[in-house]
């Protein structure tokens, strides 16, 4: 077995080992805001904005790549049933991102037709940045991805809950199913807001 297969199946391994647990952190997990940030960010609609733009209200946020035909689509319907979980209050009060980790092929036509095929709503962006904006979105979100041979990518499924302010306040590995300390975390946060 070549190395890069070993790497593959260990890192496979250990995202599905997060997901078993459901790894989630309740409660502040970082003390900065991720709203420091300065990465444009273009979505859907071709429309550039800032993370700090997102700021007044929770945002579910998570990285994914159009093409994926297995995990994020799972992470997209993870998102939507958490959201459907939480009720109106968190439908109407909660935010979404999602971020490709593949804005070489994730034009925004490409993006638009993705929010499109997940049914995603005006509470719903779904983004690209730069190579380099890419890298560090992931980094202060704690994903790690990389590309493979044939074009495909191994990338965490963590799914982020942040508050109003862009802190990490939950995470989840938990794919398939909802998490009901995230839904916890997130019906705090939007109570907290009204």
């Amino acid at each position: 077995m070549t190395l890069l297969k070993q790497l593959c199946r260990a890192f496979v391994a250990c995202v599905l080992a997060g997901a078993a647990a459901g790894a989630l952190a309740a409660g502040p997990v970082a003390s900065g805001s991720l709203y420091q940030s300065e990465v444009a960010l273009t979505d859907q609609n071709g429309r550039v904005f800032h993370l700090a733009d997102l700021r007044g209200q929770p945002v579910l946020v998570s990285m994914f790549y159009s093409s994926c035909q297995m995990v994020c689509p799972m992470i997209f319907e993870t998102i939507r049933a958490t959201l459907a979980k939480g009720g109106k209050p968190a439908h109407d009060g909660v935010r979404v991102l999602m971020v490709t980790v593949d804005p070489e092929r994730d034009s925004v036509a490409a993006l638009k037709k993705t929010a499109a095929a997940h049914n995603a709503d005006e509470h719903w962006q779904v983004a690209r940045a730069d190579a380099s904006g890419t890298r560090e979105v992931a980094a202060l979100l704690g994903v790690q991805y990389r590309r493979l041979a044939d074009g495909d990518f191994n990338h965490s499924s963590t799914i982020l809950l942040l508050d109003a302010e862009g802190r990490i306040n939950a995470r989840t590995n938990t794919l398939g199913a909802v998490d009901p300390k995230l839904v916890d975390a997130m019906r705090k946060l939007v109570a907290a807001q009204r």
